[in-house]
């Protein structure tokens, strides 16, 4: 996945009383190499697929994601939505919410999704 775009960290682990807890920074639709998908259903995609890399690297799975929070600028009609969002979560139900802004930290990203994970 592509280094941070500011001063943050992609992934903040918590562990104790048993419980392994990850929280991400905003991952967005950035490939290793920083280039950028100009349609909001290619960052989606690629938003998730960062989201997975962090997963793995934490020795985690979709099925311990506890919150997702999707962060929109562009529509991406509901049933390519559904169809993107349901690839990723395999089944797995999870906490969500959906939110159209005006906005993200790069006028090129159309999309910027957080994730709380805990095992």
């Amino acid at each position: 996945m592509h280094p941070p775009v500011g001063p943050y960290v992609h992934q903040v682990i918590n562990t104790g009383v048993g419980l392994k807890w990850l929280t991400l920074s905003g991952q967005i639709g950035m490939t290793k190499e920083k280039s950028i998908p100009e349609l909001a259903s290619e960052q989606l995609k690629l938003a998730f697929k960062n989201i997975q890399s962090n997963l793995n690297m934490a020795e985690m799975r979709v099925k311990d994601l506890v919150k997702v929070t999707i962060y929109l600028v562009d529509d991406i009609p509901l049933e390519e939505r559904s169809t993107i969002i349901n690839d990723f979560l395999q089944g797995e139900e999870t906490a969500m919410t959906l939110l159209y802004v005006k906005g993200l930290a790069n006028p090129k990203l159309k999309v910027e999704i957080d994730v709380i994970a805990c095992r």
